[in-house]
């Protein structure tokens, strides 16, 4: 059998090969992407302790931006204690009832606020408690509904495009009351 010069440089290019250490391939790094915006959420349940303090919530609004879609809820005084949780059913408060939401995954937002006084009078009474805030042009949020006061908690139903990252905070003011902020990242 005759050995060619291009059999022979085939074969020494094989055993070269298989002589190199695996450890001294260098591998191209993994590709990383920077996460959306920057934004390193999550979507776990953001949840405060108790607080006694139970100011009536007084108004609901939303409003988008370039990374995520948010919604406010005015409180009168302090905000208080809140959960905001991914559900698989969203619940009226006391009942139980199931609600419907539209979008691909439900926020609940538990607050430690009701919508009314101190006497039983409604502060907050929308004239549509199933679309308190237009969703028309949002890019994440597809629906804000209440779903209702019940001793002592108001709970807040919001529908989204599906489980992204969300967060939740208290700011001050207006006035002497805050605000408990939702944002709702556009993606992951």
């Amino acid at each position: 059998m005759r050995t060619t010069p291009r059999a022979l440089l085939a074969s020494a290019m094989l055993a070269g090969l298989a002589l190199t250490p695996v450890s001294s391939i260098a591998a191209a790094p993994a590709a990383q992407a920077a996460p959306y915006c920057g934004i390193h959420w999550g979507s776990l349940p953001k949840v405060t302790g108790y607080d006694v303090e139970q100011a009536p919530l007084t108004d609901v609004r939303a409003g988008r931006h370039d990374c995520f879609d948010r919604v406010v809820l005015d409180v009168s005084g302090d905000a208080g204690e809140y959960s905001v949780r991914y559900v698989n059913t969203y619940r009226a408060p006391g009942s139980g009832q199931a609600l419907s939401l539209r979008g691909g995954a439900k926020l609940e937002v538990l607050v430690g606020n009701p919508t009314y006084d101190a006497d039983g009078d409604p502060v907050y009474d929308p004239a549509r408690p199933a679309e308190l805030v237009g969703t028309t042009g949002y890019r994440t949020l597809r629906q804000v509904r209440l779903g209702g006061s019940f001793e002592g908690q108001t709970s807040i139903g919001m529908g989204v495009r599906a489980r992204l990252p969300m967060r939740a905070f208290v700011l001050d003011g207006p006035g002497d009351g805050q605000r408990l902020v939702i944002d709702v990242a556009h993606r992951w």
